[in-house]
């Protein structure tokens, strides 16, 4: 296992431990004070905890290499993870919002606000921006998508703490309506931030092209004057890993050994600009 692997592993670790202390403490205050701002912040937790879980097994499987039943590798677990994790937060949005319609309506939003309550909304935006920022560094480091989707819950999770602690600032001045009106406006945060990030595991998990590769190829087949023109160009991603292949052409004088060599020049090229890529040229003369 590499080094980078053993670096992955350890931040998605301490995520989960991250989101276990928080979860655990939120529920504890919540269900004492009867918050449904902090008793939502709680379930959203639960499920970051679970997320961070998840993240944690894609990330130790995703670096696999390919085998004889997973030709290209173990990639696409960071993706299914990150689906995963958008599906969670959804069903957990949808209980908040319900919820907190049903105190207004119903007029049953009085809670108490106790010191406890603001000391963990307060640790849990400090714990939070630590580790969102952990987690994005290591997601940039690695191109990890299961990385990124639990850095974008830690982020989720600041925004949404604020929200609770603005709503417990004017529950003290009487205004309780402003903690499930809190518990709404995080519920709104959650499916926005969900949406795009499920929207952006489906592309990869569907394998959508992207006009960024297309923009390397092009600048780099300017390097490679021997190709003459580059067409059937199909581009998949598994996690970190980018596939593509490709046929080129090239003058029909060349011979098998310098139109290999050629195309392993224009390889190479793209190697050096897309991490973790693997090409695959097809060559033909040019009519």
């Amino acid at each position: 296992m590499s080094i980078f692997q053993n670096k992955k592993e350890r931040v998605a670790l301490a995520s989960l431990g991250a989101a276990v202390f928080l979860t655990s403490a939120k529920f504890i205050v919540g269900i004492v004070t009867g918050s449904l701002g902090i008793l939502s912040e709680a379930i959203h937790s639960l499920l970051d905890m679970v997320a961070a879980a998840v993240t944690f097994f894609s990330v130790r499987v995703s670096d696999r290499p390919a085998d004889r039943e997973h030709n290209y590798g173990h990639g696409k677990v960071e993706n299914l993870s990150a689906l995963f994790e958008t599906l969670l937060l959804l069903v957990t949005s949808a209980w908040i919002i319900y919820e907190a319609m049903d105190r207004l309506i119903s007029g049953n939003y009085f809670f108490e606000v106790t010191l406890w309550s603001y000391l963990i909304v307060i640790t849990s935006i400090v714990v939070d921006l630590t580790r969102s920022r952990a987690l994005k560094s290591a997601a940039i480091e690695f191109d990890s998508q299961a990385l990124e989707a639990d850095a974008m819950h830690f982020s989720t999770d600041i925004w949404s703490s604020s929200v609770v602690l603005l709503g417990l600032i004017c529950s003290n001045f009487g205004i309780y309506q402003a903690d499930s009106i809190a518990a709404i406006v995080v519920a709104f945060i959650i499916v926005y931030v969900s949406v795009k990030l499920g929207i952006k595991a489906v592309d990869v998990l569907m394998d959508k092209a992207t006009d960024d590769y297309s923009y390397i190829i092009s600048e780099e087949l300017k390097g490679v004057p021997e190709i003459t023109s580059v067409h059937n160009v199909k581009v998949r991603r598994a996690g970190a890993d980018v596939f593509i292949d490709m046929v080129v052409h090239m003058d029909s004088s060349f011979s098998i050994d310098e139109a290999h060599r050629i195309s392993h020049v224009f390889e190479d090229r793209l190697k050096s600009r897309i991490n973790r890529c693997t090409v695959h040229i097809h060559q033909e003369p040019e009519e």
